[in-house]
């Protein structure tokens, strides 16, 4: 059964939690229009409550319309699954646009199923790169950027990667960086919790660590040497650790949770949006080998050490608070707590970054898309 659908309707596909971040401020400036409809997808690619259910209350983001329910596994089952159950969803909602953030496998996948239904494509954090392509990430940017109609990037450097590949200059949008609006909106709420007071650590003296990358946690002869680096970090600073579920069972099939818990380590579950936020913006420093994070920290003015050889965010350098510190777990021993700073003033780091998107969205629905669709019910 078909009916008239007298508004365009715009689905935005998330699968992980950054993208989470990145897309409700988005879909908050959309709603304030009166113009278009929104759909929901959740893949399910972080299926851990902690790292998918509570993003959408700390967020405020509705649940969503469709959960494909993909887990974990290879990289290639994983996106065959997104690709297969997100095929089936835009046959049957027909979308006027497709929207997806960030670089993981669920990026790709929903932008690969849209254009080959034809439907246009709206990649969330363009021309990101790190140059490395041991990264799955690297590869799921690079082939977004090819298939989508609209690239928005958020820092300088993004459209010149983006020339230098051959996309057209007319495709690409310098909007600004939805996360940090999401990271302005919060602060407030996640200051005031001080989340830090319920472990015990002062605010400004304590290092935190967030460790998922598989490179980083899924071989023994890998992670052995990180965990005994984390213990020697914990005899000169507090460390608080909310440990990723993948690194969890790593951690635990390889016995070496005891070992960092008996050396001091403060190792807890994963928590939600607003409580890392707290946590961030009560630390002295933090260890990461994350993307996300060495934004939010250098929207926060906290110290942050990426413990990775390279990074797809060199503004966080050039402007920001981070410090790539390569992937020797040697160099652990260079993270220390410092007073946190005046964040730094980046283009397009102000907080209107999502109200950029869905005028460029509405514009080009506008005058690229029929003002009605048949959508199957």
């Amino acid at each position: 059964m078909f009916k008239a659908r007298t508004k365009p309707l715009i689905l935005h596909a998330v699968g992980a939690r950054p993208n989470f971040v990145k897309v409700a401020p988005v879909m908050d400036a959309l709603d304030a229009r009166a113009d278009v409809e929104q759909l929901l997808v959740h893949t399910g690619q972080h299926y851990d409550r902690k790292m998918s259910d509570e993003m959408f209350s700390d967020l405020g983001l509705p649940q969503p319309d469709h959960y494909l329910g993909v887990g974990s596994g290879p990289h290639g089952a994983m996106t065959g699954r997104v690709l297969e159950h997100f095929e089936a969803i835009l046959l049957e909602r027909r979308p006027d646009a497709v929207v997806v953030p960030g670089d993981v496998n669920s990026t790709l996948a929903c932008g690969l199923a849209a254009v080959k239904l034809g439907i246009p494509v709206a990649h969330i954090e363009s021309g990101l790169r790190s140059g490395d392509w041991t990264m799955p990430e690297e590869i799921n940017r690079v082939l977004t950027d090819q298939l989508s109609d609209l690239l928005f990037t958020h820092s300088p450097e993004a459209a010149e990667h983006l020339a230098a590949q051959g996309v057209a200059a007319e495709r690409v949008h310098a909007v600004g960086n939805t996360m940090i609006d999401s990271l302005r909106r919060f602060t407030p709420l996640a200051a005031g919790r001080r989340l830090w007071e319920a472990h015990g650590l002062a605010p400004g003296a304590y290092v935190l660590v967030t460790l998922h990358r598989p490179s980083n946690v899924d071989a023994l002869e890998r992670l052995g040497p990180i965990v005994e680096q984390l213990c020697a970090l914990a005899a000169r600073h507090p460390v608080l650790f909310p440990i990723h579920p993948r690194t969890r069972a790593r951690l635990q099939d390889a016995g070496l949770l005891a070992q960092l818990e008996a050396s001091g380590v403060d190792c807890t579950g994963p928590v939600g949006y607003v409580d890392f936020l707290s946590l961030m913006f009560g630390a002295g420093a933090v260890l990461t080998d994350s993307g996300g994070v060495q934004e939010e920290t250098t929207g926060l003015g906290v110290r942050c050490f990426t413990f990775r050889p390279s990074t797809e965010r060199p503004v966080t350098i050039t402007h920001g608070t981070n410090t790539l510190i390569g992937d020797d777990p040697a160099a652990i021993a260079q993270v220390r707590p410092a007073p946190r700073r005046e964040p730094p003033e980046i283009a397009g780091w102000d907080g209107r970054a999502g109200e950029r998107i869905a005028d460029l969205l509405i514009d080009h629905l506008a005058t690229d898309q029929p003002a009605t669709a048949d959508v199957l019910v």
